[in-house]
């Protein structure tokens, strides 16, 4: 029998002679994306062949130095960091890792970290590896207008060499080569540690019984336009979804695969409810005044639209209520049996950034994660600072134990193409950081897998 996935063979069993209820032992080890819906394919022959050898999952921790980086800034050094990208089968790059800023330094060392394998390059010790280094420069918008100082290509089978010259890599910079002919680099980047490890993945807990709880949380104030008018973000069109519809979805399909009852809170926030009008940033979308659960994915939003029809668009934008309704279920929690995911939409800048900048220091303690997508054309640039991959989130001089947050622009995802890839890809960058976020609360509080099922292997 032959595994296949995306058209990829994975994997083949042992031939069992002579039998037509064969009984197959032989194990598949995959490569495993939460971002990704991985269809498989099974496919039963007479004859059989080598089977393919899988790698293992493993855990890299690496450190990362520069020298002579060019200088960006007019009034100063610059404040450089790098990010780290893994190549799709379809040969996009998916941002996997980003290291702290290091302020005003042009020979910036930066902190060890540890990163799987999966996730940095699919298991693939030759896969290719991008990593980019940027100078951190914060003035807004979402096109995260930091200035490229210059990148360069690597993989695990190079990096595993350890520190010396085959991982000394200078940084270029295309448009800079481009102009200048006498341009030589724009700094060297070299390797300062490199191991790998064995560690329990997220798989590992899903596999031992982890259950997964997926909220949704819906931007109802008043900016988002009247929804009777065409161009508004909540408009309902019989053609299409909506902007709030489409990430809903795509989102969902795919977390959905890991709630265990398919049961998802819908909360909405910033409208004036029936029937006194009363202001809420905390509200079930299915009108129960207690039970916030609707079935399925199709059951949030068909919430969604009943609730469109029912409340006033108001404000104004506040996430504080909704984090902090996840955060009380996620305490009860903290013994790792169960992760919560909050998925928040919206259109514009929060109005409470002191309380959910508070809300999200506290639940970075807990077993829980914050998605932002935006929708629309606003000025997001206040969600760099809840995303906390270069600057960790703080509140009142506390900084957050865990980066729990991930923020992305809807539009992004909106640029040409089929809706169906987009939508791939929207959830793919959405998700990416969900493992890793499962696995960082796991090790910080000594949670080992659970056993799993009686008689799993």
């Amino acid at each position: 029998m032959n595994l296949e996935c995306h058209g990829h063979l994975l994997g083949r069993t042992e031939t069992v002679d002579n039998c037509l209820n064969p009984d197959f032992v032989t194990k598949f080890l995959v490569d495993y994306y939460f971002e990704e819906r991985q269809q498989l394919l099974f496919k039963v022959y007479d004859i059989d062949s080598p089977s393919v050898d899988l790698q293992n999952h493993r855990v890299i921790d690496m450190q990362w130095y520069a020298q002579k980086l060019d200088k960006k800034d007019w009034f100063g050094k610059s404040d450089p960091f790098l990010e780290f990208y893994r190549i799709s089968e379809d040969n996009s790059y998916t941002a996997v890792f980003r290291t702290e800023v290091v302020k005003k330094s042009l020979n910036p060392t930066w902190r060890p970290f540890a990163i799987q394998m999966r996730q940095l390059s699919g298991g693939d010790e030759d896969r290719t590896i991008r990593v980019v280094c940027y100078d951190w420069d914060f003035d807004g918008g979402v096109s995260r207008s930091h200035d490229l100082i210059g990148e360069f290509y690597t993989n695990v089978r190079t990096l595993a060499e350890g520190p010396g010259p085959a991982n000394e890599y200078e940084l270029i910079n295309k448009k800079k080569q481009a102009k200048k002919k006498k341009y030589k680099n724009s700094g060297v980047v070299k390797l300062m540690s490199f191991g790998i490890r064995e560690e329990a993945t997220f798989l590992d807990y899903i596999r031992g019984g982890l259950q997964m709880h997926f909220t949704v949380a819906v931007d109802f104030t008043a900016s988002n336009g009247d929804p009777r008018d065409p161009a508004s973000l909540h408009f309902l069109d019989s053609s299409q979804p909506n902007a709030y519809m489409m990430a809903i979805q795509a989102v969902g399909e795919v977390v959905q695969d890991y709630d265990y009852d398919k049961m998802f809170p819908a909360l909405g926030f910033g409208a004036r409810l029936p029937p006194d009008g009363t202001v809420s940033h905390e509200f079930f979308l299915n009108g129960h005044p207690t039970d916030p659960y609707c079935v399925g994915i199709e059951g949030v939003l068909e919430a969604y639209r009943r609730t469109l029809r029912s409340v006033q668009l108001y404000g104004p934008t506040n996430f504080a209520p909704v984090i902090n309704h996840v955060a009380k279920f996620a305490r009860t929690y903290r013994d790792g049996t169960s992760y919560f995911v909050l998925l928040i939409i919206t259109d514009g800048v929060i109005s409470d950034m002191p309380q959910t900048l508070e809300a999200i220091v506290q639940a970075s303690t807990l077993p829980m994660s914050i998605i932002i997508v935006g929708v629309g054309n606003a000025d997001f640039s206040a969600m760099e600072t809840l995303d906390g991959d270069v600057v960790r989130v703080s509140s009142r001089g506390r900084a957050a134990e865990r980066d729990i947050v991930q923020f992305v622009p809807f539009r992004k995802f909106l640029q040409g193409g089929p809706w169906q890839s987009n939508q791939i890809r929207l959830a793919r960058e959405v998700l990416a950081e969900i493992p890793d976020q499962v696995t960082s609360y796991m090790l910080k509080n000594n949670v080992k897998p659970g056993p799993g099922p009686q008689g799993a292997s």
